[in-house]
């Protein structure tokens, strides 16, 4: 699937600023023909991004997630240098958790250049990208294989979890809110998340400035619980002052690190 045009991706940022868009303020704002906009919201609305109305789009809702697939379009190059500089804060030899996630996908690409690893997954698709990594020891997480991404959740991933004590843990959000609350969809995903982060001796939280413009039903935890937070944009004054606050080192990834 081809990544978003900067147009298409500016639509999605009015689309979410303003819950929903239509075709001929898009047209007379990007200085195109309704055609040409109706073709973009075409494709939005095909990759689930959008919801079609009479006239234009809307915003989904905060109660369902993005189609997978979708989801690795959006923000693709922030979420590429994001899973760079995490990745970077990781020494070779080192024991680690990665939960599901497009941008945890992207720390274990970055994470392929190193050597020793121990990496714990509940996401075969990281599990994927890592298995060929001849001095890589990935361990995968039993349970129920959620169709939609590869992600195995339930209370059988949340035990096997809880068997390990490793260096880091490197986890996702879909949403976090303005206080500091951080939240996904899935309340099975959510258990398996809050058993890795009590699992690790140091929590790398990696999340594109998206998350901040969006909402979800359930509750992760809190910034508070997190060590690192690795991000693409400079958060809100009150997301840093949490950060300041709690002691979470805030690490802004606007140019990737050079590859190891």
């Amino acid at each position: 699937m081809d990544a978003l045009t900067q147009r298409q991706d500016d639509i999605m940022a009015l689309a979410r600023q303003h819950g929903r868009v239509d075709v001929d303020s898009l047209a007379l704002q990007f200085a195109v023909t309704p055609q040409t906009i109706r073709k973009d919201l075409n494709e939005l609305c095909d990759r689930k991004l959008l919801n079609r109305l009479h006239g234009g789009a809307a915003y989904p809702s905060g109660v369902s997630n993005y189609a997978y697939e979708a989801r690795r379009m959006l923000a693709a190059e922030s979420k590429r240098r994001i899973g760079l500089a995490a990745a970077a804060m990781i020494p070779d030899e080192s024991s680690l958790i990665l939960n599901i996630g497009t941008t945890t996908e992207q720390v274990a690409m970055a994470l392929r250049r190193h050597t020793g690893l121990m990496v714990v997954t509940n996401n075969i698709n990281a599990a994927n990208i890592l298995r060929e990594v001849p001095s890589a020891e990935v361990v995968i997480a039993g349970g129920v294989v959620r169709h939609a991404d590869g992600g195995v959740v339930g209370e059988a991933a949340v035990d096997f979890i809880r068997q390990f004590r490793v260096d880091y843990a490197v986890i996702g959000a879909s949403a976090i809110d303005a206080d500091g609350t951080l939240l996904d969809f899935d309340f099975r995903e959510v258990k398996v998340a809050q058993a890795i982060i009590e699992t690790a001796r140091k929590t790398i939280l990696v999340a594109d400035a998206m998350k901040f413009e969006r909402t979800a039903p359930v509750r992760i935890g809190h910034l508070e619980q997190i060590d690192v937070f690795v991000t693409d944009q400079a958060p809100s004054p009150a997301i840093a002052a949490i950060c300041a606050a709690s002691g979470v080192e805030l690490h802004i990834a606007s140019e990737g690190p050079a590859p190891r």
